[in-house]
């Protein structure tokens, strides 16, 4: 275990590339799963809420008492099983980038000054990593957190929404706070939209003809977007 009071620029870019996407995607999700009480059956995969089911993988864990995170596929009761299969990927992205807290099994969160933030940033990372339809998190116990990815392609992936798009890209700017060029080239990648970066601007070309135009300020922030018909 590894004891931390801060997150690698290596990380915190790579948070920031599944920010404006992976927000919206979870807004998606929460309005999909139906409120009521939950269940999981992990050797099956299966997580159950509100007459719901759907294929999940474990995610993380994070210790209340210990602030610790515990990434599923180090799991020590579910390492090389089918239900932490998914999250595997994350583990060899961190090392084929470099990126240490996907690799370390364990994190001490404690020297965060918001422990159970920085779980939730974590568990949102690696949703983004593994492309996955957003997650849920929910209490395991007095003392524990658990979260899912949902692996299951009944969960609904919007696509690209032209009118929502300067929304998202400011909500997902304002998750991380690193780099909003970042969130935008990440977003647009996502959505496999066309991007030209022209200094202080990035222009990308979407689906139907229209152009859009993301103004940075002097502090890389976003300044304005624009969309233009062609």
């Amino acid at each position: 275990m590894i004891m931390m009071s801060q997150f690698s620029d290596a990380f915190l870019l790579e948070a920031e590339r599944h920010a404006a996407w992976g927000a919206a995607q979870l807004q998606v999700l929460t309005e999909y799963v139906p409120q009521g009480p939950w269940t999981a059956d992990l050797e099956a995969c299966l997580y159950r809420q509100g007459g719901l089911e759907l294929r999940v993988a474990v995610l993380g864990t994070y210790d209340v008492q210990d602030r610790s995170w515990m990434w599923g596929w180090a799991n020590p009761g579910l390492r090389g099983s089918e239900v932490v299969a998914l999250t595997g990927a994350i583990e060899r992205y961190g090392r084929k980038h470099g990126i240490a807290e996907f690799t370390e099994e364990t994190l001490d969160l404690s020297g965060f000054a918001d422990p159970r933030r920085a779980a939730e940033t974590l568990a949102f990372a690696g949703m983004g990593v593994a492309e996955a339809p957003g997650y849920l998190g929910h209490s395991a116990g007095p003392d524990s957190l658990v979260y899912f990815l949902p692996d299951d392609p009944r969960v609904p992936r919007p696509g690209l929404d032209t009118v929502a798009l300067p929304r998202e890209l400011l909500t997902g700017a304002g998750l991380i706070g690193r780099s909003a060029r970042r969130v935008v080239t990440g977003y647009l990648d996502y959505h496999g939209v066309p991007l030209r970066e022209d200094g202080d601007r990035i222009l990308a070309d979407l689906p139907g003809g229209s152009v859009a135009e993301i103004e940075f300020d002097h502090a890389e922030r976003i300044a304005a977007v624009r969309l233009t018909a062609v």
